[in-house]
């Protein structure tokens, strides 16, 4: 009978430990939390404002449907709505971006280390992919149009191209309410103080002196 309820105890761990739901934001216990963002209180997310003091306008924005700015270095913009733009998210687990692509724009490589990402293309084409995790690393990549959908497993690096010569716009929706984003050049060659270059050319297998030349990119 002990060996039994034993056995009963180990396996509800293990099936809790690999449910979806530890994976994720924490869930609400109350009909909402809206951030209060004016608090010094650190938590792991924000601190609800008053109840009474909750107002439309903590769950409301207003102009994602305007076109982001491109003109840069990679050209994409990503416009993230997160509990830090509508505090009416806090506690909810979920997040959405307006992504921003000029003609050959790219949004680099990059992980959300607390979300998976369901985008959808609204305008123009996109070639995108994800990497899986070690030992395989495969690449696994599509193109898509408009209307066509793409997910982006949780933790694991992606990217999206536009690789025509017209603009894109897609809508990205995201399983947390500040899903995080490490880009992985900006993370490697621009920490700050930077990764020492004996360690990056050694990882990369690569001179150091292009590893210099790489890191004064950023």
């Amino acid at each position: 009978m002990a060996a039994s309820y034993v056995f009963l105890l180990v396996a509800s761990l293990v099936a809790l430990a690999s449910s979806p739901a530890m994976a994720r934001d924490p869930g609400p216990l109350q009909d909402f939390c809206v951030a209060d963002n004016t608090s010094d209180v650190y938590v792991n997310g924000f601190v609800c404002k008053d109840p009474k003091l909750v107002k439309a306008e903590d769950f409301f924005f207003s102009g994602l449907d305007q076109p982001r700015n491109t003109t840069n270095k990679v050209g994409s913009n990503v416009t993230l709505l997160n509990a830090n733009r509508i505090p009416g998210l806090n506690t909810l687990g979920i997040s959405m971006a307006r992504v921003d692509y000029a003609p050959f724009g790219l949004n680099p490589p990059h992980i959300h280390p607390r979300a998976t990402e369901i985008q959808t293309v609204l305008e123009g084409s996109l070639y995108v992919g994800f990497v899986t995790s070690n030992p395989d690393n495969r690449l696994i990549t599509k193109v898509l149009r408009k209307g066509d959908v793409f997910v982006f497993p949780q933790g694991l690096i992606h990217f999206q191209f536009n690789y025509g010569i017209n603009k894109a716009v897609a809508l990205s929706s995201l399983s947390s309410q500040n899903p995080g984003v490490i880009t992985i050049a900006n993370s490697v060659f621009g920490s700050k103080p930077a990764i020492s270059d004996d360690i990056l050319a050694k990882a990369l297998g690569v001179d150091k002196k292009i590893i210099d030349l790489i890191q004064a990119h950023f």
